[in-house]
C-alpha cells in the first residue's frame, strides 16, 4: 500500500502487512454469512483471491435474489464488515474508522467559495451523439433504437421521455447537488451546470484539476460551491478536499449545506486506492444522514456494467433469441467453441430463466474495483430499506480515460460492436446519466418489487445484458477484430 495514512485497510494478524486480499475475502464472507453460509465458507476457503474472486462476487448476487430480503441482510452485513474492518490510520496509530468524522477542533475548518456561471439556463433535455445534439422527437426516436437494439432498458427510454415531458425538472433550484469527484468523466456536473444547478462540488486539492472546473462552471448557468482552505492563493490553489485524508473536514463541509441535499458518488481511483476513497465517501456518507436527517438527503450512484447483475427474464429471452439467429452462430461458433474446449462465444444465460444472472466483469479490473462498487451498491440497497430517496443507474460501457488507458480493454472496446454491444462517448454517458438523476430526485425514484429490480431499473448496459454469448467468452475475440480494426 502506497500511502499509510488516512483510510487504510486494516493490519493482517497473520503476514503484519496491510492486505487487500484478506480484507476482501472476510468482508465477501461475513456479507454472505447469514443468508448463505456454505457461501461464506467457500469464500473463506479461498486461497487465491486475487484470480478466484469472481464466483463469491457472483454468489452475492445470486444469494440475494433467492430469498425475499436476502438483498438487504446480505447489503447491511457487508456495509457492517466494513465499517469494522477498515481504519483510519495517522502518526499515532490505527483507530476505528468513525473517528475520522467525529469532531476535532485539532483540525482547520474548511471554508467555501463560490463560483457563478454566466449563461443561461437550457431547460431542454439534449444529448450530444454522434456528432448532435438531440433533443425533443430526435432524442425519443434515439431512445426507440437503443431499446429496439437492446443498449438500454425500457424503463431507461421511460424515464428518459418523463424528462423531456417535463422540461421544468431540469430546475433543481430546490436542493444542492453534492458531487465527490467534480472532475469524473462520467460525473453529472457539467450537465447540471448547464441546466443552472447549484452544485457543491468536491474533488482533490489540484490546481490543473481546479482551473478546468472554475472555466467551465463560469461558461455555464449554474454554480459550484467549493471547499476551500485559507490563503492568498487563488482559488483554483486553495479549492478541494481529499476524502481518504481530510475525511472530517469534508464531512463537516458537506454536514452544514443548508437545505435538503443530494450526495452523489462519483469517485474513481486505482488499485486498492478505490476501496479506500469509496470507504471515505461512505462514512461521510453515514455521517451526514445522520446530522441532517433522512428526508433531507438523497444518494445518488452510478453503478459499473462490468459486474454482476440479476436482469429481468426479457433481457434473458432476447439474448436467447440472438444466439439462436446470429449469423457467427454458423459460421464461427461451432468451431471456437470446440477449439477452445467451450470456452469461447458461449450462452449468455440458461433459457427461460427470470430474473437472469449476466456476469460481465472483467477479470482484469480485480476485486478491489469489484469491492468498491459493490459497497456502493450495498449502500443504496440499505437507504432504500431504510427509507431514503436512492437513485442508482448501471451506466453503459463508455470511453473513459480510466478504459482507454488499459490497451486490452480499449481494444476490447473497439470490437464490442460486432456482438451488440455499443459502447459510449463520454458526452453522451454522463448527460443520459444526468438526465435519470433528475428522473429520480423528481419522481421520489419509488422503488420495485424486489431489491434488484431496484438496480435493474433503467439501467443504460450498452447490451451487455441482451447480448448472444456471455461477454468475457467474446471479449478476447473481439479485442482481436478491434485491434485488426484500428489498423
Amino acid at each position: 500500500m502506497s500511502d499509510p495514512r488516512g483510510v487504510v485497510f486494516p493490519l493482517d494478524p497473520t503476514s503484519g502487512r496491510r492486505s487487500t486480499t484478506a480484507t476482501g475475502r472476510a468482508v465477501v464472507a461475513d456479507a454472505l454469512r447469514g443468508v448463505d453460509p456454505v457461501g461464506a465458507a467457500s469464500a473463506e476457503r479461498e486461497t487465491n483471491w486475487r484470480q478466484g474472486y469472481l464466483p463469491h462476487f457472483r454468489r452475492l448476487v445470486e444469494a440475494g435474489v433467492a430469498v425475499p430480503g436476502a438483498a438487504q441482510a446480505i447489503a447491511t452485513s457487508g456495509l457492517d464488515s466494513l465499517h469494522a474492518r477498515m481504519r483510519w490510520a495517522t502518526d499515532d496509530g490505527d483507530r476505528p474508522l468513525e473517528v475520522a468524522v467525529a469532531a476535532d477542533e485539532s483540525v482547520p475548518a474548511l471554508g467555501s467559495e463560490t463560483v457563478r456561471g454566466e449563461g443561461a439556463p437550457d431547460r431542454t433535455l439534449s444529448v450530444p451523439y454522434a456528432g448532435e445534439r438531440l433533443s425533443g422527437d430526435a432524442l425519443r426516436r434515439r431512445l426507440e433504437l437503443w431499446v429496439e437494439a437492446g443498449t438500454v432498458e425500457p424503463t431507461c427510454a421511460e424515464a428518459v421521455g418523463l424528462v423531456i415531458d417535463n422540461p421544468d425538472w431540469l430546475d433543481l433550484s430546490d436542493r444542492t447537488v453534492v458531487v465527490l469527484g467534480a472532475a469524473a468523466e462520467m460525473g453529472p456536473l457539467r450537465s447540471l451546470l448547464r441546466w443552472g444547478a447549484d452544485v457543491a462540488a468536491v474533488d482533490l486539492p489540484r490546481k490543473d484539476l481546479w482551473d478546468k472546473l472554475i472555466g467551465d462552471t463560469r461558461r455555464l448557468a449554474g454554480s459550484i460551491t467549493v471547499p476551500v482552505r485559507p490563503g492568498g492563493e487563488p482559488l483554483a490553489a486553495r479549492a478541494g478536499g481529499d476524502l481518504v485524508h481530510d475525511l472530517g473536514a469534508v464531512t463537516r463541509w458537506v454536514a452544514a449545506i443548508d437545505g435538503p441535499i443530494a450526495i452523489g458518488n462519483y469517485v474513481y481511483a486505482d488499485g486498492e486506492t478505490n476501496v479506500r476513497v469509496s470507504m471515505a465517501v461512505d462514512s461521510l456518507t453515514r455521517a451526514v444522514v445522520e446530522a441532517k436527517g433522512r428526508d433531507d438527503v438523497a444518494l445518488a450512484f452510478l453503478a459499473t456494467p462490468t459486474d454482476v447483475f440479476a436482469v429481468p427474464g426479457a433481457a434473458v429471452e432476447r439474448s436467447v433469441d440472438s444466439y439462436a439467429h446470429r449469423r457467427t452462430s454458423k459460421v464461427l461458433r461451432v468451431p471456437l467453441r470446440t477449439v477452445s474446449g467451450g470456452r469461447l462465444l458461449r450462452r449468455n444465460y440458461v433459457p427461460g430463466q427470470d430474473p437472469g444472472i449476466n456476469d460481465s466483469v472483467v477479470l482484469q479490473q480485480g476485486p478491489n474495483y469489484l469491492l468498491a462498487k459493490r459497497l456502493q451498491r450495498w449502500r443504496a440497497t440499505a437507504y432504500r430499506a431504510d427509507g431514503g430517496l436512492v437513485s442508482f443507474k448501471v451506466a453503459p460501457p463508455t470511453r473513459t480515460r480510466s478504459v482507454v488507458k488499459n490497451r486490452a480493454l480499449a481494444a476490447a472496446y473497439a470490437g464490442a460492436h460486432r456482438f451488440g454491444i455499443e459502447v459510449f462517448e463520454p458526452g453522451t454517458a454522463n448527460t443520459l446519466m444526468a438526465a435519470l438523476l433528475v428522473h429520480d430526485l423528481r419522481t421520489g425514484s419509488p422503488a420495485q418489487p424486489t431489491a434488484w429490480q431496484d438496480e435493474a431499473y433503467g439501467a443504460a448496459h450498452g447490451g451487455l445484458w441482451t447480448a448472444a454469448y456471455d461477454p468475457r467468452s467474446a471479449l478476447g475475440i473481439a479485442a482481436l477484430l478491434g485491434v485488426a480494426s484500428a489498423r
